[in-house]
């Protein structure tokens, strides 16, 4: 999901009218992290269903399910409690600004894109892993 959080970062830094500087990068790495995790943790409790003996489709749709949760509350954590800073206009706010309005946006579209592409794309890739598994 990296490609839609670094777009999803830099159209929020579009939409603020902000440029690419050190503090934004460092929150694309945030960001990056957020992303990865949000990933990860869907993607092993599909694999740890379907290791317990659930169908694949099943164990997609109980796996989602399941981390929806802290998967929303990872990235409205992360969303509201820097919203302050990426609409902040005090003094000093120029360079904590981007680095919260890259998160902001980045989790954002992250989250969107891990819940609804990510449980395609580990049907299409696990569906895949065990054909080939069948044909060797």
């Amino acid at each position: 999901m990296l490609p839609f959080d670094i777009a999803g970062g830099f159209f929020a830094l579009g939409l603020a009218g902000l440029h690419l500087s050190i503090s934004a990068a460092v929150g694309f790495i945030a960001v990056a992290g957020i992303s990865v995790q949000n990933g990860v943790i869907m993607v092993e409790e599909i694999v740890r269903l379907v290791d317990n003996g659930s169908s694949l489709v099943r164990a997609i749709t109980e796996g989602a399910v399941s981390r929806l949760r802290p998967i929303l509350m990872t990235a409205l954590m992360a969303g509201l409690g820097l919203l302050p800073a990426a609409l902040s206009k005090a003094i000093g706010a120029e360079t904590q600004r981007p680095f919260a309005v890259v998160i902001v946006g980045g989790v954002v579209t992250a989250t969107l894109f891990t819940l609804t592409l990510l449980p395609p794309l580990a049907w299409w890739g696990m569906r895949r892993q065990n054909h080939e598994g069948d044909e060797q």
